[in-house]
C-alpha cells in the first residue's frame, strides 16, 4: 500500500495552501519571557490535544469540516537572536498576506506579534490592532530590552500610533503604563466593557486580532508563564472573540502564552484548542 507522509495539523486544517483562506502556522519562542518559560511548546502541544475536540463548534453552529484551513506547522526559529526570530515571523506573514490570505499564528511568547504586525502594517498602513490580555505590555523596556513580552504593545504603538490600539481585560501592569494608555490607546480594565463601541470604530479598517490566553482567569487557565488573577471567564472571552473575528476586518491574528508544562492536567491546553477553533470559525 502507498504510504504518505504524516504532518499533523491542527484539528481539521489539513487542507492545501492552495484553497485555504486562513493560515495558520506556530511560532515556538520564549526567548523574552519575564517569569516562566514554556510558551515554545504550546504549538506542537496544542495540534497534538485539538483532537480530542469535534471539529463542530455548537457556538457558532459551524463546523471546521465545512471550510478550508491549512496549517504550515511551525516555524524553525533560532534561539538566542530576538531579531532574527521576529524577522522570520515577518517574512512568512508577509509572504501569507501578499497571497491574499489570512495568517494565525500560535505563539509563543506575546512578542511574537510584533513580527506579525511588522509585516502587517507594510501591507496595510491605516492598521488597527485589538488586544485582549491580562497584562498591559506597554513598557518601554523590561530590564532595559525594549523588545519583551512585556513591551510587545508599545512597540506595537511604535508601528501604528496613537488611538489604533483597543486592549481589554488588561488587570496589571506598572502604573506608569496605565497612565500612559490614557494619552495612547483605548485601555478597558478587567472586562470586554465598550467592546461594542470599539467594533463601531473599527468598521472599514484592517484589524490585527492578538489574544494573550492570560487574560483568563488562572482557575480557568493556569497554564501560562505569567498568571493573574481576576481573569474573565471561558464564556465571556468566547462571545467577545466571537464578535471581534466576526464583525472586524481581520487581517491577521494570534493565540499566545499557552505553557502547557504548567497544567499537568491538560485543561488549559484544551482551553487554548477551543479558542482557536472559534476563532478560526468565527472568520469563516
Amino acid at each position: 500500500m502507498p504510504m504518505n507522509k504524516n504532518i499533523e495539523t491542527f484539528l481539521g486544517c489539513d487542507n492545501s495552501y492552495e484553497e485555504s483562506r486562513l493560515v495558520i502556522f506556530g511560532a515556538p519562542f520564549d526567548g523574552t519571557t519575564s517569569y516562566r518559560p514554556g510558551t515554545r511548546m504550546a504549538s506542537r502541544i496544542m495540534r497534538a490535544e485539538s483532537y480530542g475536540l469535534e471539529t463542530y463548534s455548537p457556538y457558532q453552529d459551524k463546523d471546521l469540516e465545512d471550510y478550508a484551513v491549512f496549517d504550515g506547522g511551525d516555524l524553525d526559529l533560532c534561539f538566542g537572536n530576538t531579531e532574527r526570530v521576529l524577522g522570520d515571523i515577518e517574512a512568512f506573514t508577509a509572504q501569507v498576506l501578499a497571497d491574499g490570505k489570512t495568517p494565525v499564528m500560535i505563539g509563543g511568547e506575546h512578542l511574537v506579534t510584533l513580527g506579525a504586525l511588522r509585516a502587517a502594517v507594510k501591507t496595510y498602513p491605516d492598521l488597527r490592532i485589538v488586544h485582549f490580555d491580562a497584562h498591559t505590555d506597554l513598557r518601554d523596556e523590561y530590564l532595559g530590552e525594549p523588545l519583551s513580552h512585556a513591551a510587545v504593545i508599545r512597540r506595537a504603538w511604535d508601528l501604528v500610533g496613537d488611538d489604533r490600539i483597543w486592549q481589554f481585560g488588561i488587570r496589571s501592569g506598572e502604573r506608569d503604563e496605565f497612565v500612559w494608555a490614557k494619552t495612547h490607546t483605548h485601555l478597558t480594565k478587567f472586562t470586554f466593557d465598550g467592546l461594542e463601541q470599539a467594533i463601531e470604530a473599527l468598521k472599514g479598517h484592517p484589524v490585527y486580532f492578538t489574544i494573550d490566553l492570560d487574560v483568563l482567569d488562572p482557575s480557568i487557565f493556569p497554564g501560562t508563564g505569567t498568571p493573574e488573577a481576576g481573569g474573565v471567564c471561558f464564556n465571556a472571552l468566547l462571545d467577545a472573540l466571537v464578535k471581534v473575528a466576526s464583525r472586524c476586518r481581520i487581517i491577521g491574528c494570534d493565540v499566545n502564552e499557552l505553557s502547557p508544562v504548567y497544567d499537568q492536567s491538560g485543561v488549559s491546553t484544551a482551553v487554548a484548542c477551543k479558542v482557536l477553533r472559534e476563532l478560526l470559525l468565527a472568520q469563516l
